[in-house]
């Protein structure tokens, strides 16, 4: 799993259900459902795919899962099967939390944050990666301390509390290494990012919760979860036009099936995908 200079690893941190109809917005289940089948609570199945990037002398990870905070009620509310688990996902490739160097976080809900923090053995909240700098838009912050009753059910400040001088703020699309840069893809919240890899004339492109699943690449397929919705359509025309022109490897997070693919266009101009399960 190889772009360029730099090695591209998806890791996981297991699987969660979510409702179908709010993952899928105003798009009727008789749609949604060919392509998704739904238990007997209505949830769909969906993975907690992260990102590890090795780069430049670096171990990079973009978004933490959900971590092992949360309690039985959580657990069975959200059907979680944390098999493996992020930590066991980075013992695989020969590393721990000490290793990490940086933390990138498309956004602060509890499936893409969880595992930004974990409890010692007194309980106490502490972060997860004690040797890596944290990543986020400064504004998805500010909207996640000061959540409203809207976003309160999705924004859980141990998530993120406790990392204090952790954190490092972006305002804007930023580099934060030669060919690793931060791109602002709002509508799921007003600052959500995507991550782009670019290196030997080659580019890959996770992301987050733009395009959570490969079910999601129609335009008008957007979650009900999503804030700006509008802003959503346009961001995925803007991302999906690039990625089809440009040849960009699409990164999932949350398709139970695929993790990554290149988009292509079909004779009426909707986009689909063919999935790619490994890389050179």
């Amino acid at each position: 799993m190889k772009l360029g200079a730099f090695d591209i690893h998806p890791l996981s941190d297991g699987r969660f259900r979510l409702d179908g109809g709010a993952m899928f917005g105003v798009v009727p289940k008789v749609l949604w459902e060919k392509c998704c089948p739904v238990d007997d609570l209505n949830r769909i199945p969906l993975s907690l795919t992260t990102l590890l990037i090795r780069a430049h002398g670096k171990n990079i990870l973009v978004d933490t899962g959900l971590g092992a905070k949360e309690d039985g009620k959580f657990h069975r509310m959200f059907a979680v099967e944390r098999e493996p688990t992020l930590m066991d996902s980075l013992k695989r490739h020969g590393l721990d939390a000490q290793d990490i160097h940086l933390v990138i976080n498309t956004h602060l809900h509890f499936d893409h944050a969880g595992g930004n923090t974990r409890r010692d053995r007194q309980g106490r909240l502490r972060p997860a990666f004690p040797n890596a700098r944290y990543i986020v838009q400064h504004d998805e912050f500010q909207d996640a301390a000061c959540a409203n009753e809207r976003t309160r059910a999705s924004y859980r400040q141990d998530d993120f509390g406790p990392i204090s001088n952790q954190w490092e703020f972006l305002h804007g699309d930023t580099e934060l290494l030669p060919g690793l840069t931060a791109v602002v893809t709002a509508g799921h919240t007003r600052c959500h990012q995507g991550v782009k890899i670019e290196s030997e004339g080659r580019v890959a492109f996770f992301l987050g919760d733009l395009i959570p699943t490969v079910s999601h690449l129609p335009l008008p397929y957007i979650m009900g979860y999503d804030l700006f919705p509008v802003q959503t359509l346009e961001t995925k025309r803007w991302i999906l036009d690039r990625a089809f022109e440009e040849r960009w490897l699409l990164l999932f997070e949350h398709d139970p099936l695929v993790q990554a693919g290149y988009v292509r266009r079909d004779q009426e101009g909707k986009y689909f995908l063919r999935e790619v399960t490994a890389w050179q």
